[in-house]
């Protein structure tokens, strides 16, 4: 038998140990749940009315504030299916297609037939959400990998919670609400400085906008003049490992394998699937599948090849793609693709001010990724009890 050191203050229960004041309930004892539904969707006249309507796709993980609203319905929408006006503040649980969701009504509205939604009574909103994010995680990972799609509204029911007294749980809610808006700031501060960047780009790769000190022509060239366009080798999708050096193909970066077929950082463009013309710049040292085309420029004394990758990055080739079912970019369109290029100094100095601009993004979210971390652990500590909290 195993005796369990309990702290003072502490007691144990069907959850563990947690504080004293706390109790376990299950969800069923604290509100009233709700279902939703889909009207049809080949009845237009249902999908043109003013009640806001969400799929389970309208949420994002690991947010309980962000809920995208963009469909809208009518009453007579609503008395034709299943679904039914949720109260706001109400609790949304995504139990079928992305399960493990959860957020909180931002208004009145309705929900598709992927949700579960609860009315607490007596409880405080926020922490309740953060609480039943935790458990659904536990029982998302516990379904992954087998043939179970979701659950059922009596299995969330049967939930259990550990839970504070109100005046904890509004304050825990409060910590929680604080890191939530440092968070949304930031991806706010990300937001501008990549739309800025967009801003920078679209002016300076197309000479709208000069530097100053420079200004002479840019010239007019076709990618085959300055670039060799070729696909390389391509490997099994079995020959991936965990380790190794780092493979680019159709999605970008796909695994790693034990050898490398370009010694130097490659502007390469996918050739072959639904992908088709997205652009990347591989690291050094990396193998490059067939089903990317490299566009090397490591021979080419007159080419930055940094800023090469933000001019090809910024060109479309929609019109260069082919191919109904396999969408592909093939070699001899590419070769005569247009480009204006200034000369070398000036495509330095223009990729130093990218350089600059991509440093700052990236320290951005670094410091977004702390407060999600940060986040995470308060979570941790706070919604089990192990920190407590003056209130």
């Amino acid at each position: 038998m195993t005796i369990k050191n309990i702290p003072v203050g502490y007691k144990d229960s069907p959850l563990g140990i947690i504080p004293m004041e706390w109790e376990v309930k299950r969800l069923g004892e604290i509100g009233t749940f709700y279902g939703g539904g889909t009207p049809s969707k080949s009845i237009d006249e249902y999908w043109h009315g003013d009640i806001p309507w969400i799929s389970s796709a309208d949420l994002i993980e690991n947010d309980i504030y962000w809920c995208n609203i963009n469909r809208f319905i009518t009453l007579e929408a609503i008395r034709n299916s299943s679904t039914q006006i949720i109260p706001q503040n109400s609790i949304l649980i995504v139990t079928r297609v992305g399960v493990g969701k959860v957020a909180v009504a931002p208004c009145d509205l309705c929900v598709s037939q992927d949700y579960i939604c609860l009315q607490n009574s007596g409880m405080n909103t926020i922490f309740l959400a953060y609480e039943i994010m935790q458990r659904m995680k536990n029982i998302v990972s516990q379904i992954q990998g087998t043939s179970i799609k979701g659950i059922s509204i009596n299995e969330v029911k049967k939930i259990q919670l550990p839970l504070p007294p109100l005046a904890e749980q509004e304050k825990i809610a409060e910590i929680l609400s604080t890191w939530d808006k440092a968070i949304e700031k930031q991806i706010q501060l990300i937001q501008k400085l990549e739309l800025r960047k967009k801003g920078l780009m679209q002016q300076l790769l197309t000479a709208k906008r000069r530097l100053p000190g420079f200004s002479d022509p840019w010239k007019e060239v076709r990618l085959g003049d300055i670039a060799e366009l070729y696909q390389p080798q391509t490997i099994q999708s079995e020959d991936l490992s965990q380790t190794g050096y780092p493979v680019y193909g159709a999605n970008g970066f796909i695994g790693y394998y034990n050898s490398y077929n370009h010694e130097y950082p490659q502007v390469v463009i996918t050739c072959r699937g639904s992908s088709c013309g997205t652009v990347n710049f591989t690291p050094e040292k990396c193998w490059i599948t067939g089903n990317a085309m490299v566009l090397n420029v490591d021979n080419n004394r007159d080419v930055n090849k940094s800023f090469f990758y933000y001019l090809i990055s910024n060109s479309s080739f929609v019109n260069l793609i082919s191919g109904s079912g396999q969408p592909q970019i093939v070699r001899q369109p590419l070769l005569k693709f247009e480009l204006h290029i200034p000369p070398l100094k000036e495509q330095t100095s223009i990729e130093e001010v990218f350089t600059a601009a991509d440093r700052e993004i990236e320290l951005a979210q670094q410091k977004l990724e702390l407060l999600c971390q940060q986040k995470r652990g308060l979570m941790q500590q706070l919604l089990t009890g192990k920190k407590r909290v003056k209130y």
